[in-house]
C-alpha cells in the first residue's frame, strides 16, 4: 500500500447521522439584498451538476477477469481515472467553482479490486489500508455520493470505515436506524455557490437509496436499519430542504426510472422509482439516477402538482459516462429561481486516463493483478458457460457441486446430516471460462462475478418443484417443431440470467412447449420420480436465501445454517484442494430442454 495515502489520508467530516454541509453551514432564508435594482438586468448563474453511478470499483480501464485492458464492441472505456479527465475538462470549461461532482452510489463492490480490500486486504483491520475508491473520489474532489445496495454486501463495519476514509458524506435519507427510525447516515448536503453582486446560490442534494437491500443484504441490516420508500422520504425531506433555504434541489437516487421492481423486491416499495419521485415530489430540479445500469442522457418528467419539468440522467455504470446537469438560474424578487434545466453525458472513452489518478492507484491496482492470477490447480478439459443458459453445463456444477460439499461438512453431526443435500446454481455470465491447463483465481473469479455466501434451507418435493416452475419461466415458449433460435430462447418477460436455477442433485426435464408453470416434468431423484413430501437440504446463495428473484417458498423456509465465507472462496478452496479440476468428478447432465418428450438439443 503506498506510504502517501496512508499518511495524508483526511478524515471525513461527517461519519454518522446528520447533515453534510460543505464549506459554509446552511444558511438563514434570508441573506443580501436583492442584486439590482428597477431597471436593471436581473443576475443570472450558471451552475454544472455532474455526475456518475454504479461505479463498482472500477478505477482503471483493466478487466482482471482477462487480465487485459477492457475492450467491448460498442468501443466503451471504464474507470474513474477516465472520468477524472471529463471532469477535469468540464471543471476547466465552466470554473471548478461552478460545478458539483456526485455519484449515485454502488461504489465499493464489483471487481477483484473491491473484494481484495474488502476481504483479502480489509480495510477495517486495525492499520489497514485506504480503500481504492475512497482514495481516487477524494483525490478527484467528490462533493457527496448516495448509499447504493452493493455498499451493504460486506457489512456495515466496512461500510462504517469506508465512510470514514470518504472526504464527502455518504448520503441516505431512507437510510433509517431500526430502533429510532432517524437518519442512519446524513440525509442531504448543502454547498453554497458565491455570486458577484447577489446572495449565494444554496444547492442541497437530497441521497436516497434503495429498499431492496432490506430483502438483499438482510443478513447485515436486519434489526439495524430500515429503508422506507424513496418516494414518502422525498416528500418528507425536499419541503424541509426548500425552508433552509435552497434554491435548487438535486436528488441522488440509487434507483431506476423505469417504475418496476425486478424479481426479488418483495417489500411494498417500488425499486426503480426515480422517475416516480420527480412526478409525486414538488420542488426537485434534477435527478441523477443509478441501480438500472443503463444510459440515459436526459429524462424529462413532468411533476403532477407543479407542472414543473423534473430533468433526470443517468450516466451508465462503471464509470463508462459523466452526466452533466446545466442548470440556469436567475435572481429576481429577492430569491434565486431555477430558470432551466438540460442534462447530456460524456463518454469516457474520448479521453485519455488522468495520470495524476494512475499514479496514485498503481500500487493497489498492481497487488490485486498479482493475486488474481495466482494459480491454484490444473484443469484437464476447457469449461466453459457459453450455452450454460439452455443446456446443463459442467462448469455451473462445479457451483453446485461446491456448495454441497461445503453445506454437507457443515451439517454432518446435526440432526439434518441424514437429509439428501442438492445446491442451487445459475449461470451469472454467459462469456466465463476456464481453460485447460493452469487454472487461477481469476479464472474462478470469472465463473461467480458475485459476492455471494452460502445458506442452508429446509425444502420439500413440492416446493422444490414449485421452485423449478418458476424458474423455467426464464425460456420463450417455443412449439414441437419450431425453429430454435438459441439467443431468443430465453430471458422471456425481461428475466435475467442470474435468476434462472439449475437445482443439482435432482433429474428433470423442461418442455418449453408449454406453458409457463406446466414445465416440469419427469422429477426425480436418485432414480425415483420425486416424493413431493421428502425434504432436503437446499444449498443457495444468500441473495436467493433473502428472497432475491422472488423465487416461492425459499426465502419462507427454515435456514438451518449459513456463513460468511464467499461462495467464490469456497471454489477456490475447492479447486486448491484438489489440485486437478476434472469433470468426472463433479459434471452431470440433472436436466435438459425438451418439447413434447423430445430433446432440443
Amino acid at each position: 500500500m503506498p506510504l502517501n495515502r496512508r499518511k495524508f489520508l483526511k478524515k471525513s467530516a461527517v461519519t454518522s447521522a446528520g447533515v453534510a454541509l460543505a464549506g459554509t453551514a446552511a444558511a438563514p432564508a434570508a441573506e443580501a439584498a436583492e442584486a439590482g435594482g428597477s431597471g436593471r438586468r436581473p443576475k443570472r448563474y450558471s451552475l454544472t451538476v455532474m455526475g456518475t453511478t454504479d461505479l463498482h470499483g472500477h478505477i482503471f480501464n483493466w478487466d482482471y477477469f482477462k487480465d487485459a485492458e477492457y475492450t467491448d464492441k460498442a468501443g466503451n472505456a471504464q474507470g474513474l481515472a477516465r472520468v477524472s479527465t471529463l471532469v477535469n475538462q468540464v471543471r476547466e470549461e465552466k470554473g471548478r467553482h461552478n460545478t458539483l461532482l456526485l455519484d449515485a452510489g454502488d461504489t465499493i463492490q464489483g471487481t477483484p479490486l473491491t473484494y481484495y480490500y474488502a476481504k483479502v486486504d480489509p480495510i477495517t483491520a486495525e492499520g489497514g489500508p485506504v480503500h481504492p475508491m475512497a482514495a481516487a473520489m477524494n483525490a478527484i474532489g467528490y462533493d457527496a455520493v448516495a448509499l447504493g445496495n452493493h455498499e451493504f454486501n460486506y457489512g456495515i463495519e466496512t461500510l462504517r470505515k469506508f465512510e470514514e476514509q470518504c472526504d464527502f458524506p455518504l448520503l441516505g435519507a431512507n437510510a433509517l436506524d431500526a430502533k429510532t427510525l432517524r437518519p442512519a447516515f446524513p440525509p442531504y448536503f448543502f454547498k453554497k455557490f458565491h455570486v458577484k453582486g447577489a446572495p449565494p446560490v444554496r444547492v442541497a442534494v437530497l441521497g436516497l437509496t434503495n429498499p431492496g437491500i432490506a430483502i438483499w443484504d438482510k443478513a447485515y441490516v436486519q434489526g439495524k436499519l430500515t429503508f422506507p420508500g424513496l418516494e414518502e422520504q422525498a416528500a418528507k425531506w425536499v419541503p424541509k430542504l426548500r425552508s433552509m433555504g435552497a434554491d435548487v434541489v438535486v436528488v441522488s437516487a440509487h434507483s431506476g426510472s423505469s417504475g418496476t421492481s425486478s424479481y426479488g423486491d418483495q417489500l411494498p416499495y417500488v425499486e426503480n422509482a426515480a422517475a416516480n419521485v420527480a412526478r409525486q415530489v414538488p420542488g426537485i430540479d434534477a435527478i441523477l439516477v443509478g441501480h438500472a445500469h443503463v444510459e440515459i442522457p436526459e429524462l424529462l418528467v413532468t411533476n403532477e402538482k407543479t407542472g414543473r419539468t423534473v430533468v433526470l440522467s443517468e450516466p451508465l455504470a462503471y464509470a463508462e459516462r459523466l452526466s452533466l446537469f446545466d442548470v440556469e438560474l436567475v435572481f429576481e424578487k429577492g430569491r434565486w429561481s431555477v430558470e432551466s434545466v438540460k442534462a447530456s453525458v460524456r463518454n469516457s472513452n474520448a479521453v485519455a486516463d488522468d495520470p495524476r489518478i494512475t499514479k496514485l492507484l498503481k500500487d493497489d491496482h498492481d497487488i490485486v493483478v498479482a493475486y488474481v492470477n495466482q494459480v491454484v490447480g490444473t484443469a484437464t478439459e476447457t469449461l466453459t458457460t457459453v450455452e450454460a443458459r439452455y443446456k446443463d453445463a459442467p462448469i455451473i456444477d462445479l457451483i453446485t457441486r461446491v456448495q454441497e460439499d461445503v453445506v454437507r461438512a457443515a451439517l454432518a453431526g446435526t440432526e439434518y446430516a441424514s437429509l439428501p443435500v442438492i445446491a442451487q446454481g445459475s449461470p451469472f455470465s454467459r462469456t466465463s471460462e476456464i481453460p485447460a491447463g493452469e487454472v487461477t483465481i481469476r479464472d474462478l473469479s470469472s465463473l461467480y462475478v458475485y459476492d455471494n455466501t452460502l445458506v442452508a434451507k429446509l425444502m420439500t418435493g413440492a416446493q422444490l418443484r414449485a421452485y423449478l416452475e418458476y424458474s423455467a419461466e426464464y425460456f420463450v415458449q417455443t412449439a414441437a417443431g419450431a425453429a430454435v433460435d438459441v439467443e431468443k430462447l430465453t430471458n422471456a418477460g425481461g428475466r435475467p440470467d442470474y435468476n434462472y436455477d439449475y437445482v443439482s442433485g435432482l433429474t428433470y426435464d423442461i418442455d418449453i412447449a408449454q406453458p409457463a408453470g406446466s414445465r416440469i416434468r419427469n422429477l426425480a431423484y436418485d432414480g425415483a420420480l420425486l416424493d413431493d413430501a421428502r425434504e432436503f437440504v437446499l444449498a443457495v446463495n444468500n441473495y436467493r436465501a433473502n428472497g432475491g428473484g422472488a423465487f416461492p417458498h425459499v426465502a419462507s423456509a427454515k435456514e438451518l445454517w449459513s456463513e460468511s465465507t464467499e461462495i467464490r472462496t469456497r471454489i477456490a478452496e475447492w479447486v486448491t484442494a484438489k489440485g486437478v479440476l476434472d469433470p468426472k468428478d463433479f459434471a452431470s447432465v440433472g436436466w435438459r430442454l425438451t418439447r413434447e418428450g423430445t430433446p432440443v438439443f
